[in-house]
């Protein structure tokens, strides 16, 4: 609420004389669409990540404290903030540092796990449904752009787009991810911070390796369910298994084309020379999205796989090893 005093009053007695008389009132305004609730929900569960290297290098990013249990928080960012690290320290928006240990971390998914002492924990923040989001709706991010001197910051924007698919590389391997858009400003520093509703959920990850240097007013954060995904087996460590189809794959004109058989133990019926064309009757653009849309399934689902073969289309099911 803003209080203005404003002078109401005053009249002339005379040509030459201005009263002094004057009245002063308060009038009060309120604005109606403030966030403030909603960011109180979750700022302070929003940490800045200090990534340190013994060869002197480093990065900063941000992160999220997403749950507890009876010794630890535990914080979720991306696997490209705290890479190669040889420590990390987490500071809160009130200037607190503490030291965090790495539990697990994914580049594909570009995730990662941390956990810090239960007692440095200032708050947790709540997790909301990605899938409830619609077109327009309004959104924010906590992080820290450009690190400590920008602590704590906060901007405000809208749901983009839905059901995006850009292409990441990780160590010279391409990946698709299935990702959020929205132009809410997402700087250096704010990678692996939170994407947040209006009731101050956590519906996404924001990630800055999914934003071209050349493209403004666009900005992407991993879907909070496909994070959850993983996050169990992260906070033990383990690494993330993932469907194999035992296919040495390379993109094509149309689809991708079978290089090599590398199981020879699978009773599909592919062969090299094969071009895959679809997944489940979705479209294949490369080796890249194929990837993509054979993750989306758990190990042992069977799937179909439609192919070339000559000039005869074809379809085989096979179902998916670890």
């Amino acid at each position: 609420m803003v209080v203005l005093s404003i002078v109401v009053g005053g009249y002339i007695n005379d040509a030459n004389q201005k009263n002094t008389n004057q009245i002063t009132k308060n009038i009060n305004i309120v604005e109606e669409n403030t966030i403030k609730e909603a960011i109180d929900k979750v700022y302070n569960a929003v940490v800045l990540i200090a990534s340190y290297r013994l060869d002197g290098e480093g990065s900063v990013g941000s992160g999220f404290i997403y749950k507890t249990d009876d010794k630890y928080g535990y914080i979720l960012t991306n696997n490209h903030v705290i890479t190669k690290s040889d420590s990390i320290s987490v500071m809160t928006n009130d200037l607190k540092e503490v030291e965090a240990t790495i539990l697990g971390y994914d580049e594909p998914m570009d995730l990662a796990v941390l956990k810090i002492a239960k007692e440095d924990v200032p708050l947790v923040a709540s997790i909301g449904h990605s899938d409830d989001v619609k077109i327009g709706d309004t959104v924010f991010t906590v992080g820290s752009p450009e690190g400590l001197q920008y602590i704590g910051t906060v901007t405000k924007g809208i749901i983009s787009g839905l059901n995006r698919e850009v292409k990441i590389n990780n160590h010279g391997e391409d990946y698709t991810m299935g990702v959020i858009q929205t132009d809410a400003a997402i700087n250096p520093g704010n990678s692996g911070g939170p994407l947040v509703n209006i009731n101050g959920e956590v519906i996404g990850i924001n990630s800055l390796k999914l934003v071209q240097d050349e493209i403004e007013g666009m900005g992407f954060a991993i879907p909070i369910e496909e994070v959850l995904l993983y996050t169990d087996s992260l906070e033990k460590g383990e690494q993330i298994k993932r469907p194999y189809l035992g296919l040495e794959l390379a993109d094509n004109d149309i689809g991708i084309v079978i290089n090599a058989t590398l199981d020879k133990s699978s009773s599909h019926t592919l062969q090299k020379g094969d071009i895959i064309i679809k997944l489940d009757d979705v479209s294949v653009r490369d080796t890249s999205h194929f990837r993509y849309l054979l993750y989306k399934h758990k190990i042992g689902d069977r799937v179909k796989i439609t192919y070339i073969r000559g000039l005869e289309e074809d379809e085989t099911y096979i179902e998916l090893g670890a």
